[in-house]
């Protein structure tokens, strides 16, 4: 059995991670760390979990929780995974890191959208920014694993197989997503009370988001030249999801066929990226609670352009359920082993 420790267990993507590794047959719960409910049971935080597990929480203490374990979960925003990548590479263990410590290559640019400083940049070279259905063969026997942002996977996924073709120019790339509340953390602040967010959509990050260059640094690799996209996310009064719709021009004229023949090609043979029929567009209603990835595109010959849209779970193909999934590849494991479930419809 694979021991598994979770640092930062009480937030919306430690719980996932708790729920969805209960229900893993290769996997046992070592270590649940909080920073301010020591001694309570998860369950007593997470009363879904009441009759599964009687885990009681403990202190954070990583060199203790790195020991006791064969990977680490870290669930934390960033900032807090370089201390624990440290010591995961001194004991030899593995790391699946939920935040953005790891996720860029350059530490200049994480430190200008983060506004904090980098302390592991000497382990940036050896992370590994780990979307599986792109850099699984990447991923294999490494020890920091990035796992990607919940907007990038959703944007990434629906955009890489278009851009390796060459068949949309990257500079005309406009990408409006949204995302359901639990996205913006447990943690409450203004923007996520009640009253603010219900009955409300709005946009936030406006050209600034810290998720851009991590969208640009990955979609440059596919594209394999550096170029700047515009990205605007909003928020959704829904719990879960997230729907990207992605508009670019057409380099040269493509029908249905072809397009849907790369997809074919991407993602045919994966277990969690699916292309929908023609003219049945993703609802992120589809995907909730589930690791799933949905995808469908539009070509409108009248702007020479294509529409693309994609729904995942924020909180599991976009946060936990991808985290399993990259740990299944760690551990030789089937990718879809605790995972292989539908979204909850309706």
């Amino acid at each position: 059995m694979i021991k598994v420790g979770i640092i930062g267990a009480t937030g919306y993507t430690g719980g996932e991670l708790v729920r969805l590794l209960l229900n893993h047959p290769e996997t046992v719960l070592t270590a649940l760390t909080t920073t301010s409910q020591a001694g309570m049971r998860i369950a007593d935080i997470y009363p879904a979990l009441t009759g599964y597990t009687d885990e009681v929480l403990v202190e954070a203490d990583v060199a203790k929780t790195v020991e006791l374990c064969d990977v680490v979960f870290v669930a934390l925003p960033h900032g807090h995974a370089v201390a624990v990548g440290r010591e995961v590479l001194k004991q030899n263990k593995k790391m699946i890191d939920l935040g953005a410590d790891f996720r860029l290559k350059d530490s200049s640019v994480y430190e200008e959208w983060y506004k904090v400083t980098h302390d592991g940049k000497e382990m940036l070279a050896d992370a590994v920014y780990a979307l599986p259905e792109l850099h699984r063969a990447e991923i294999k026997g490494k020890s920091l694993i990035a796992n990607p942002g919940c907007y990038p996977t959703s944007i990434i996924l629906a955009l890489a197989p278009l851009l390796q073709a060459g068949i949309i120019n990257p500079h005309t790339l406009v990408i409006d997503a949204k995302s359901g509340m639990s996205g913006a953390g447990k943690k409450l602040t203004e923007a996520t009370h009640y009253v603010e967010m219900n009955d409300n959509v709005d946009a936030y990050g406006v050209g600034n988001h810290r998720h851009i260059p991590e969208i640009e640094q990955e979609l440059a690799r596919a594209y394999g030249a550096k170029f700047f996209l515009s990205f605007t996310p909003h928020h959704m009064p829904i719990t879960r999801g997230i729907l990207s719709s992605m508009y670019a021009d057409l380099t040269r004229t493509v029908d249905e066929a072809e397009v849907r023949a790369l997809y074919e090609v991407a993602y045919g043979q994966e277990q969690f990226v699916h292309l929908l029929k023609p003219n049945i567009y993703p609802h992120t209603k589809w995907v909730a609670g589930s690791n799933n990835c949905h995808l469908n595109f539009k070509i409108d010959p009248r702007t020479n352009r294509i529409i693309l849209i994609s729904a995942i779970d924020n909180l599991l193909k976009g946060a936990s359920g991808q985290a399993v999934q990259n740990m299944n590849i760690l551990f030789d494991l089937p990718e879809e082993t605790g995972l292989k479930f539908a979204g909850l419809m309706p």
